[in-house]
Formats: C-alpha cells, structure tokens, sequence
C-alpha cells in the first residue's frame, strides 16, 4: 500500500503503477464511493491517448492556389471582423 498526501485543495497523485496497471490517463474519470471508512475508485471511462498527427488532414482549404502561414495578416483579420463587444 502507497501513501499519498492530500493537498489544500483535496487533490492526491495517484501513484504512477497503479495508473499503468489500470490505464488511467489525462482526461479518465473516476467514480468515488465511500464503504464504511474507506473510498473506493472506479475507473469509469478512459480515453485513449491522441497525437497531433492523427488530426492531419481535417481542415482543408479550399481556395484555390497554395498557401503559406507568411500570407496571413492577422492584424487585418481582426479589423475585417464585426467588433460584436458591447
């Protein structure tokens, strides 16, 4: 058995083998339920690890002609946009 300390705002760190052995990520949830004095988690949902290349290919222009990131003023972007503050 690990002890963790719990900090001013509750939360602990669950110790690095559990959460390889049962998965748990950023992003999981638990569930957390008392049984008599002792807290129970369940791992509830995991999600599974992303990287940014598995988004290529998502957004695609369609204006014709190539465009690079240097052709973008983003000064002039915002000015073309209706101010809608109040």
């Amino acid at each position: 058995m690990r002890t963790v300390t719990v900090s001013d705002k509750g939360q602990v760190v669950i110790p690095v083998e559990i959460r390889r052995r049962l998965g748990i990520t950023p992003g999981c949830q638990l569930d957390f339920s008392l049984e008599g004095h002792v807290i129970r988690a369940e791992v509830k949902r995991q999600v599974t690890p992303t990287i940014a290349e598995d988004g290529f290919g998502m957004l695609v222009c369609r204006r014709p002609g190539k465009r690079r990131l240097a052709d973008f003023d983003v000064a002039l972007a915002m000015r073309e946009t209706k101010d809608d503050r109040p």
